[in-house]
């Protein structure tokens, strides 16, 4: 009864944490969608410029509408207007008798362009049309033909004149449309019309959407006054509710915004304005029409009052709407957050309360931004060039989330949950006469002897009685720094045993294959250990009975460092590891899925001797080994407790290679481990999902490079071929930009929370993480492409950094730098700054800048003098390297 109440407890729970940020998501839309008041439209509209093609028809393509997809745009546009205005006879001829029909006036029109044959042909199809039917009121030969340059007044007056000839007597009068401008530019074309057609569009003009009525209906009485014995008819009229900012043809600082609103805006002012009811104008246009955008731009398929699936935008009166369709996001976005949030608070109960909302919150805001870059295709017209960039943007937008929804339970399991359920500590030492007997390899390859010597001696210091030190020097051909380890093993008697491996394969596993073939008979545990680190008295005797459980296969204790302190890159490597050992650890060990290390590692002989030894196809075999052990059904723990010191890398490009080999190795045991990862084994849910996302980072830093690439491409698009690629679009690029800004604020946090280290050390660190993106991102491409990688040795301690130039090792990272920040500024530029997407693009490229900034930075660090030790102990008051019991 007791259980059956607990349970219902954290159902009713769980549905209330998910109940209150599902509610809390709705209320948010709702306000940023909150509708915005402008004048009613009392007039109803005289007419429409009306294209009759769907959604994915195109003209330019062949590819035309049906009578019956014609008579249903028809019936639409008889609700509320009495004339419309069509721009061709040959394509669709059918508007003009399905009009009749609908009791609906035609100002009939003849598409003229270069090909002379063509336009000969549709001005007599015009004719006849008009001939034929009476509700054809009037016919406009050639759209904008003189605006586009397709032919001269003289070419085009042969074609107006026919027309005029052969109506005469059917008294239906001709004309041509142009932009006001035109007309002025050329008075000598109105002989040739009976009335002048003109077409009035602030937006293209960067006329402001607040002056744009008063401005048009200015240019309208410009052309009365020029012409007077000329009827002027408004051929097109209107505003876009989607494109680019247009700045002003006059050289002023105002703008042409296209929005919803401000189409809305436009068209009530305009319908409202004492003078509408006296104008004869066609509203551009009826219907959006996307396969303007391959001719027009961007702003070319949002003209309509109905958009391509024949909703309305706006209505004529009451509150205007950023998003008409908010609702139905809203409630998606909702019911795809609910179950996980749901689970959230159903079973991190060992979470706070404030700790399942935030994660619950971070849910429901990543299925809310997946919503919104769903509907795009939706919202917005693409091409398939958009297409391409939209499927970019959202793959940009899934990696990011999994990153972030990974990180976010990493980060909420350090703050909010209540205590560790798997923490280990060191156990008290076995009685002498009962230890272990413990086999410890050490593998080297051309390090500096004195180093590793300085770790054979730490060996020799141990409080442990019953152990054997293997020292296996492998492929080092320089004598002088192999013979001093030899001689040094000999010094310490028979228990340091030290082989010398010529041209020996496998790198460092083959090494350690060999120390397993060479261990004493007796060893029940194995111990690896680095060259460079100098490991604790009591390294063995607290960590060995953790070995009393026979589940047990790994004991680990964490890399720590010395002779950091004093060295600004040494500091930022230190506090860089030591994140992963404060805080990536403790997560993974909470679940035994543990990032087995080679530092200071002990594994189990018969566990070892069970799956095979180390593996010499992977060039990170301890890892690999750990991931074998967890496979067959053994415990790993760690145990947070500094047990030993060793050398940071020694300088950036050493730290670059180390990356590059982890990532290499890493993608290795992906796809060697993927069908036990992803299909049937004996790995556990939480453990798949430890080492599955573990690597999440590091495949985003690969598709960052994919991404910094990719913008680069489509930003010459945008430079050189405008009308080809846009900008992004703005409701799926914010959401990018602030998710990649909160995901670069929690490491921060995290480290201050886990770690007593000054701010200065952190942003250390963090800059670091970033600035091996790139290094990181080579190594994910090679691992995935390349069968077999090449154990290449990161050099330890600055006695070990070479003189290499600055700019060398950066090539890459300073090249994809300088071509993003000149990319920005260029774009800027030409597009100026007013415009929201131009921002929105730059701040993305700004963004793919950070990590190759970082990576500069991290160099300049390498090669900054040591600190004088006072000043050095001083900076590092604040704590030392992973002092956690």
């Amino acid at each position: 009864m007791k259980n059956a109440a607990s349970l219902i407890y954290r159902i009713v729970v769980a549905l209330i944490i998910a109940g209150i940020i599902a509610g809390a998501q709705y209320l948010i839309a709702e306000r940023w969608n909150r509708g915005t008041e402008f004048v009613g439209a009392a007039n109803s509209i005289h007419g429409y410029a009306y294209s009759p093609y769907q959604r994915e028809q195109n003209p330019l393509q062949g590819i035309y509408p049906s009578d019956a997809e014609i008579g249903g745009d028809l019936d639409l546009l008889a609700q509320s207007a009495e004339h419309i205005r069509t721009y061709g006879s040959l394509e669709t001829p059918a508007i003009v008798p399905l009009a009749l029909d609908r009791k609906l006036t035609v100002m009939a029109g003849a598409w003229i362009g270069p090909d002379e044959e063509r336009n000969a042909k549709e001005v007599d199809a015009v004719i006849e049309s008009a001939r034929k039917y009476s509700h054809v009121d009037r016919v406009i030969v050639g759209n904008e033909v003189l605006l586009r340059g397709d032919l001269t007044v003289k070419e085009l007056a042969v074609h107006l004149d026919k027309a005029r000839k052969a109506l005469k007597r059917s008294k239906k009068t001709v004309s041509t449309a142009e932009p006001w401008h035109v007309w002025l530019k050329n008075p000598e074309l109105a002989n040739s019309v009976d009335f002048i057609t003109v077409h009035l569009l602030p937006y293209h003009e960067g006329v402001p959407v607040e002056n744009a009525v008063d401005y048009a209906l200015m240019r309208y009485d410009e052309l009365v006054k020029h012409f007077p014995k000329k009827k002027i008819v408004i051929g097109e009229i209107g505003w876009p509710s989607r494109g680019p900012v247009m700045d002003s043809l006059g050289g002023g600082d105002t703008k042409g915004v296209a929005s919803a609103e401000n189409q809305a805006r436009f068209i009530r002012e305009f319908l409202a304005h004492p003078r509408s009811a006296t104008l004869d104008y066609y509203i551009m246009e009826a219907i959006d029409q996307p396969w303007k955008i391959e001719i027009e731009g961007w702003a070319g398929a949002y003209w309509g009052m109905f958009n391509a699936d024949r909703h309305q935008k706006f209505a004529l009166d009451g509150l205007v709407v950023k998003d008409v369709r908010w609702h139905d996001k809203a409630r998606t976005a909702g019911l795809i957050a609910f179950l996980p949030m749901f689970l959230i608070a159903f079973f991190l109960r060992d979470w706070s309360v404030i700790g399942r909302l935030w994660l619950a919150s971070l849910v429901q805001a990543c299925a809310a931004t997946l919503v919104i870059g769903i509907n795009v295709p939706a919202d917005y017209y693409l091409t398939q060039r958009d297409l391409i960039g939209l499927a970019m943007l959202i793959g940009a937008t899934v990696l990011t989330i999994a990153v972030l929804l990974s990180h976010g339970f990493e980060f909420g399991e350090v703050l909010f949950k209540r205590k560790w359920n798997r923490r280990f500590l060191p156990l008290p030492p076995h009685d002498a006469d009962k230890e272990p007997f413990v086999s410890i390899h050490l593998a080297c390859c051309n390090e500096p002897p004195e180093m590793v010597i300085a770790t054979i001696d730490s060996l020799a210091a141990m409080k442990y009685q019953n152990f054997e030190v293997l020292v296996l020097d492998n492929n080092t051909k320089d004598e002088a720094l192999w013979k001093p380890l030899e001689k040094r093993c000999a010094e310490l008697g028979p228990r340091f045993r030290f082989y010398h491996l010529d041209n020996w394969p496998g790198f460092k596993a083959g090494a350690l294959n060999f120390g397993l073939r060479q261990t004493d008979p007796r060893a029940e545990v194995v111990g690896v250990v680095d060259a460079d680190y100098v490991v604790s008295p009591d390294w063995l005797s607290c960590l060995i009975p953790h070995f009393d459980d026979a589940e047990v296969a790994v004991v680990q204790a964490p890399q720590a460092h010395r002779d950091w302190e004093t060295h600004p890159f040494r500091r930022m490597c230190n506090w860089e590891f030591d994140g992963f050992f404060r805080i990536g650890m403790h997560h993974r060990n909470e679940r035994n899925a543990l990032i087995q290390h080679g530092t200071m590692t002990l594994v189990r002989r018969l566990a070892l001797d069970d799956v095979g030894g180390w593996s010499e196809w992977c060039i990170c075999e301890d890892t690999e080994l750990g991931l074998r052990l967890i496979e067959k059904g053994y415990d790993t723990r760690y145990v947070d407790h500094i047990l030993g010191r060793g050398l940071t890398p020694a300088d950036f490009p050493a730290i670059k290679s180390q990356r590059f080999r982890w990532a290499f190795g890493a993608m290795q045991i992906l796809k060697h481990h993927l069908p036990a990862m992803i299909g049937p084994s004996r790995l556990n849910l939480a453990q798949r999902y430890h080492f599955l996302t573990g690597w999440f980072a590091w495949l985003g830093d690969a598709l960052q490079l994919v991404f910094a690439f990719a913008s680069l491409a489509w930003t010459v698009g945008i430079l050189f071929y405008p009308k080809a690629f846009g900008l992004p679009v703005t409701s799926l690029a914010i959401p990018i930009l602030a998710f990649m800004a909160f995901k670069a604020g929690l490491g921060p946090i995290l480290y201050r929370r886990t770690m007593d280290a000054p701010w200065k050390d952190i942003l250390g660190a963090s800059i670091l993480s970033v600035g091996l993106a790139h290094a990181i991102a080579r190594g994910v491409f090679a691992g995935l492409v390349k069968r077999r990688g090449e154990f290449v040795r990161t050099p330890k301690g600055w006695k070990d950094k070479g003189t290499l130039a600055f700019f060398s090792p950066l090539r890459e990272e300073i090249g994809l730098l300088v071509a993003l920040v000149l990319g920005g500024i260029v774009l800027v530029l030409q597009r100026g700054y007013d415009d929201l997407e131009v921002q929105l693009w730059v701040g993305i490229l700004a963004l793919q800048c950070v990590p190759y900034l970082a990576s500069i930075a991290c160099q300049v660090a390498s090669y900054m003098p040591e600190a004088e030790p006072a000043k050095a102990l001083a900076s590092s008051s604040g704590g030392t390297a992973g002092q956690a019991g």
